[in-house]
């Protein structure tokens, strides 16, 4: 990317070059390759993308390290509890029948009035969730009793006693006022609104995790609970969208105490448990494809992406030097001048073998699948090949990973385009009569229509644009009322709020933002109420506020990655409703201003200090913590959340502009292709491909130039991405439906059809008088029983007077 940076690699000059030996001129550039920015050697990230962490992690990312002492809190009011109610005995000694007794009895204290007492009843209930942990010797214990005591505290009704305190604490009116008034707001001011947020969520996180092991009773318990959770049962409204209504609220400046990480992760989780993850969305694709009487999908994404490895990155400066050293090496052979296009049809960089094999040099072992297109001028920088061990190069790629897709109205372009050249004139929509064309447009046509794909989002505009063409005769529409649907409905009024919340705290926690006065304040859970004194105290404060930030760009993703996908397969015009917002309120220069970081050290970050997370730290003996234990951090390739943060915020970034010309011309004018091409440094499949897509829609505004540049980058994106046959993504042809006038008519027009779609499913008082029946029976018209009001009845002569009898009626213009 950037030449004149090589990310702290050794530049060496052409006298420091000459002074080494031939044989070790390449190893030595190598070796410091190795150091530099570029990662060329780097392994690739063993990472896995999934719906989530593993629990445990899940687990410690809900508590700050701040909140270490209330660990023993919550332990101290359980026992002082238990000693006076139950026994001296232990919990984990007890049969069943007293776990249920205690449980309902600590229930029944949630109850009182007295704000203290509920308080500690509450601490000792979240105990009970976190695993009576003191009983406890290893992590695995711990986990087996959270996971008893949670099923146990759901089944005796503690959930709905939360929602309801919850509920409360989101009323106090007399909290909300005094934390507005404070100067500093800190975890003190949280204290209620966390322990019952902290009880919610290990109780939707535990239950939501599958075990081979659960009894009968637990599965059926787990399916009734997540049937509850995205029903609209409490407040007459799913508990998500009490949640998103808590967001709004501490956005607005009215509630600046509330714990955003716990509210934030705690929807995460409900959205996730009762509409499903990845693998939930693929078998509810299949099925909604089988309804609609359409083939099956040509592959299963999800593996296929999985099974993908990652090409090496874009070049850096050091990467440069053994370019040009192989250039100086290759002097002697004659190179005939001849023009760019023939030198590039003589060296395709999409061929898959190396024709370079035999003529490199024996100590080069780093040669790549891509060869060098044509040498440029002496101004012009070429990237080098991706290095790639011997041994794989025949391996990769011996066919495309996707399966081509056309669409139908790609196929009526090429048809019509093909009319009109080889007859002169065009026949509409009509993709069957191919007559007076020659024999290899029939077989172009052919092959296009093999390669067809109707996507479910085609059958619902057409059936929408059925509907309000025949509002009357088209009949009445059957809604599934899925999970889905029923969350659509319930945050349909203040969706637009929505949005522009999540993004305003994802704003607030991005790494590239900076801290102004007028930002919202998304660290009250976290700052403790006296600040730290000593150098340790701060640098633990210092990797606690990273931590927090980081986990709540990963909830923010990951929430608004679920409700795209699960909208976009509701209902086409729910995710087009929640994208267009989306794109109103910013969401596309905000994702690229999180990328406008240094990714990999985003993605390598350590903040994290391993032994104060739950449950390793209740079950162990802390070690004495130092400044050298606290910058150490855990010894892992890459930050799990981080790189899942990454990749969810491209997946969104590539859903908004997905087949969206206004929005792709957003990403040209932000300048987003040097942003998205640092990206690629980072060496996992997943994350390179998503950046791909999104340099691949923007490639034919990029200029000749970038093209002729970035020939790496062009040649990774035709063997990562999907083709679309007669897609010219790689070549600056114009394009009919981009012309740049028309930008602002193809969002509006979107808009009328999302208000037409909304107002007809779901704005039942205001359906259009036009389409109301009407009774034209003069007899049952005025045979109605019209009930006037008292005081009319007693001034029923003065309005006769006035209305009537002192108006003159012109009768031949009311007969015309």
């Amino acid at each position: 990317m950037d030449v004149g940076n090589n990310g702290g690699g050794l530049i060496v000059n052409n006298k420091q070059r000459a002074m080494l030996p031939n044989k070790g001129r390449g190893e030595f550039v190598r070796n410091q390759r190795k150091d530099s920015e570029g990662f060329s050697e780097s392994p690739d990230l063993e990472f896995e993308y999934a719906d989530t962490d593993k629990w445990a992690a899940e687990l410690s990312e809900l508590y700050s390290y701040t909140e270490g002492p209330e660990f023993l809190l919550n332990r101290k009011c359980f026992e002082e509890d238990f000693r006076t109610h139950v026994s001296d005995k232990k919990w984990t000694e007890l049969d069943a029948t007293q776990h249920r007794a205690h449980a309902m009895r600590l229930l029944d204290g949630l109850e009182v009035t007295a704000r203290e007492r509920r308080l500690k009843v509450a601490r000792a209930i979240l105990y009970m969730a976190q695993g009576t942990f003191a009983e406890c010797s290893s992590e695995a214990e711990v986990q087996h009793w959270m996971r008893y005591n949670v099923f146990l505290l759901l089944e005796v009704g503690t959930f709905s006693a939360l929602v309801e305190l919850l509920n409360m604490e989101i009323d106090n009116s007399a909290a909300c006022s005094s934390a507005v008034r404070k100067p500093a707001i800190s975890l003190a001011d949280s204290t209620d609104l966390r322990v019952l947020l902290n009880i919610m969520y290990l109780m939707v996180e535990t239950i939501h995790q599958e075990d081979p092991a659960d009894t009968p009773e637990w599965r059926a318990t787990r399916e009734t609970f997540k049937a509850e959770l995205g029903s609209p049962l409490f407040n007459n409204e799913p508990i998500s969208v009490m949640l998103f209504g808590m967001v709004t609220k501490f956005c607005s400046g009215h509630a600046p105490h509330f714990p955003m990480k716990k509210v934030l992760l705690l929807l995460w989780k409900s959205i996730l448990f009762t509409l499903g993850g990845f693998e939930q969305l693929q078998n509810i694709k299949v099925r909604k494809r089988e309804e609609l009487g359409l083939p099956p999908l040509p592959e299963d994404s999800i593996r296929v992406i999985r099974s993908m490895r990652a090409a090496s990155p874009p070049a850096s400066a050091s990467d440069l030097i053994e370019q040009q050293q192989k250039r100086a090496r290759r002097e002697h052979k004659a190179l005939i001048k001849q023009d760019n296009l023939d030198a590039f049809n003589e060296k395709d960089p999409y061929k898959t073998d190396d024709p370079r094999e035999d003529e490199e040099d024996n100590d080069d072992n780093d040669n790549s699948l891509e060869t060098e297109t044509f040498p440029l001028e002496r101004d012009e920088v070429m990237p080098p090949p991706i290095p790639h061990p011997p041994s794989e190069r025949v391996s990769f790629p011996k066919g495309l990973p996707w399966a081509p897709k056309v669409r139908e109205k790609d196929i009526e372009n090429f048809l019509e385009s093909s009319r009109s050249k080889f007859i002169g004139y065009t026949l509409g929509n009509d993709t069957d009569t191919v007559v007076g064309l020659p024999r290899p447009i029939h077989e172009s046509i052919k092959t296009l229509k093999q390669h067809k794909y109707v996507s479910i989002a085609e059958i619902q505009i057409a059936k929408e644009e059925e509907y309000q063409k025949t509002p009357l005769s088209g009949g009445e529409e059957e809604v599934e009322m899925c999970a889905t649907e029923i969350l659509y409905q319930g945050i349909l009024p203040s969706l637009p709020q929505y949005m522009i919340a999540l993004l305003k705290i994802l704003l607030a926690a991005a790494p590239t933002s900076k801290a102004k006065t007028d930002s919202i304040n998304i660290l009250a859970d976290v700052l403790p109420e006296e600040m730290p004194t000593t150098v340790l105290q701060s640098m633990k404060l210092g990797v606690d506020v990273n931590r927090h930030k980081e986990i709540i760009v990963k909830a923010i993703s990951a929430i608004l990655l679920l409700l795209l996908k699960h909208f976009k397969l509701n209902h086409i015009y729910q995710f087009e409703y929640m994208a267009q917002h989306l794109v109103f309120a910013n969401c596309i220069p905000l994702i690229l201003k999180f990328f406008n970081q240094n990714i990999m050290a985003y993605i390598t970050a350590k903040n994290s200090i391993s032994v104060l997370d739950f449950p390793y730290c209740v079950v162990h003996e802390l070690p004495e913590l130092t400044a050298e234990s606290l910058e150490a951090g855990d010894n892992n390739q890459f930050c799990w959340r981080n790189l899942f943060s990454c990749i969810n915020l491209l997946r969104i970034l590539n859903k908004l502009t997905k087949w969206k010309h206004s929005r792709t011309m957003m990403l040209v004018v932000f300048k987003s292709a040097p942003i998205l091409k640092r990206a690629l440094k980072v060496k996992q499949a997943m994350m390179q491909l998503y950046v791909l897509k999104l340099l691949k829609v923007q490639t034919k505004y990029l200029g000749r130039q970038w093209r002729k540049s970035n020939m790496k980058t062009m040649s990774a994106i035709y063997q990562k991405v999907r083709h679309r046959l007669n897609d010219d993504w790689a070549y600056g042809n114009a394009d009919l439906d981009a012309r740049p006038w028309d930008f602002q008519a193809e969002e509006c027009a979107l808009r009328a059809n999302i208000e037409r779609f909304n107002s007809r499913r779901y704005d039942k008082n205001q359906s259009n008088p036009d389409f109301l029946p009407v009774d034209n029976c003069l007899q049952s018209v005025l045979g109605q029983r019209v009930d006037l009001p008292e005081d009319f009845q007693m001034n029923y002569d003065l309005w006769l007077e006035r209305e009537v009898f002192s108006k003159p009626i012109s009768w031949e213009e009311l007969l015309q």
